[in-house]
């Protein structure tokens, strides 16, 4: 099955469901739970809002047919007469006469009337040369691209709002939903025009790895392609939800559809309307999640939170008020269960904001404070290495030891230019690694650099061998090892001691 992207939304399912029928001894009770009777004067009060949306592209030389050759087709195929026609025309000139357009069509809904505002998602009018924006009583206006985000598949758009009266919808608050409550979508689906479905909230914080903000509402709704932008809105008549996706394995709806909950929307629309582009608050680290291993190696009652990789440089983490081994459980008043949470949680906040963090440091929780840095000029940082690590030692030469599954040994001049490690990365470089050691299966190579265990620094292979005795005399059933690769890329992985 395939999550795909939906040029958008919904076919219906709003009816009275019986739950079931006891029989009593003297009388027959039937218990019924039904749905909204009629949704009509709602829909109809909506549908003025909501827009289809047609995006046109140029396409050079009829789209690049004049490269396709003739297939071979059997003797006596009845399709070879339509190939000899179709070849025909397209070598007089008939299929390739000028450039040819590329149709897309989606669904949006206007969210501010004075200013002609318009919301679909991003991937309705990608690339477009061209928008137009329908609306139900059949009228028609041009539309102009205010601005986009990728990382959250959403648009604005702009048309004139002197040429004819919008009416504007408002957004709800989708964290007020709750899964079983009714939800109605309007959208365009396969270029039908407005199109009313009806169904439930079936999930929530869904994440179908479609970006690094998932955390979709799913709905059962019918959703289908020409949906995508379309408005999923309360029985109050609020957007809650954009509806964006589905998962089906013929393209059309099987019930499993998702929107960009309005909790998440709200704050990017708001942004691209005021400058054109987002401006999302950046913590500058890098993460990863908080397994029962690694909670249990940091001395933590629960898996929870975000644990600290690694700190980029010349980020807003500039005195070390957070480091690589912490993790991450509250942030800005927001408590953080889960490793996806933060990022979503950072990009929501105010560039240039003083945050308040909790964290936890060596089995102690504190709180620190950052004041955040905006992701989009960070981003170009986030791929060069650039965590703090221990300092550099000399030690002995050719010192090694054998621990977990690994051969370690000292991290001198010989060995980084053997290996390719970078002058930056510090530790204990990994010369072998046991094809069935509990390294190998977590991923380690040789090569690899050990520069903590339990978060503390090791420089010597001596402090290594050390280390995992003193876990071992603790109780301790894994040890927390902080990585590094070749080029200063950090990575926390727990591995068993017994």
């Amino acid at each position: 099955m395939l999550v795909s992207r939906i040029r958008n939304s919904l076919l219906a399912m709003s009816a009275a469901v019986a739950l079931g029928a006891a029989t009593l001894p003297v009388t027959t009770q039937h218990v019924f739970a039904s749905g909204p009777e009629s949704v009509a004067d709602l829909a109809e009060g909506l549908m003025p809002s909501v827009v289809n949306i047609s995006s046109s592209q140029r396409m050079k030389g009829g789209g690049g047919r004049e490269n396709v050759p003739m297939p071979k087709l059997p003797e006596g195929s009845p399709f070879q007469d339509y190939f000899d026609e179709f070849f025909k025309n397209r070598e007089d000139g008939e299929q390739d006469s000028g450039p040819q357009r590329a149709q897309s069509l989606g669904s949006g809904f206007v969210v501010d009337a004075q200013k002609g505002l318009i919301v679909t998602n991003n991937h309705v009018i990608s690339d477009a040369d061209d928008i137009e924006v329908n609306f139900s009583d059949g009228s028609k206006l041009k539309a102009e691209l205010v601005g986009t985000d990728t990382k959250t598949d959403i648009a604005v758009l702009k048309v004139d709002p002197a040429a004819r009266k919008l009416t504007a919808v408002k957004f709800g608050d989708s964290n007020k939903m709750r899964v079983g409550d009714w939800v109605m979508a309007i959208g365009n689906p396969f270029g039908l025009g407005g199109t009313v479905t009806v169904g439930i909230v079936s999930a929530r914080n869904r994440d179908i790895n479609s970006g690094p903000y998932d955390d979709f509402l799913q709905t059962d709704a019918a959703i289908n392609r020409g949906n995508s932008g379309g408005p999923l809105f309360n029985m109050d008549g609020e957007v809650i939800g954009i509806n964006t996706a589905i998962i089906s394995p013929s393209g059309g709806s099987i019930g499993i559809g998702f929107s960009i909950p309005s909790q998440i929307a709200q704050g990017v629309v708001a942004q691209l309307a005021e400058y054109g582009e987002t401006r999302r608050g950046w913590l500058g680290v890098r993460i990863q999640p908080v397994t029962e291993e690694i909670a249990e190696s940091l001395g933590m009652k629960e898996a929870k939170g975000a644990l600290i990789a690694g700190i980029i440089k010349e980020g807003p983490i500039k005195g070390g008020e957070i480091q690589a081994g912490d993790v991450i459980v509250k942030f800005d008043g927001r408590d953080i269960n889960d490793m996806r949470d933060l990022p979503r949680i950072v990009a929501e906040s105010p560039v240039g904001k003083e945050v308040e963090i909790s964290i936890v440091r060596k089995g102690v929780e504190q709180n620190v404070k950052v004041k955040l840095g905006r992701l989009e000029d960070g981003e170009k940082l986030a791929g060069e290495p650039g965590s703090e690590g221990p300092d550099q030692s000399s030690g002995e030469q050719g010192e090694t030891a054998s621990v977990l599954g690994m051969t370690v040994m000292e991290l001198n001049d010989e060995a980084r230019e053997k290996y390719g490690i970078g002058k930056d990365v510090s530790g204990v470089v990994i010369t072998e690694v046991a094809p069935d050691s509990t390294a190998a299966e977590r991923g380690v190579v040789v090569g690899d650099v050990i520069t903590e265990i339990a978060q503390e620094s090791v420089r010597l292979p001596k402090d290594v061998s050390d280390q995992i005795a003193k876990l071992k005399q603790q109780g301790r059933k894994n040890a927390l090892l902080m990585l590094a690769s070749k080029n200063g890329e950090l990575r926390f992985v727990t591995m068993r001691m017994d």
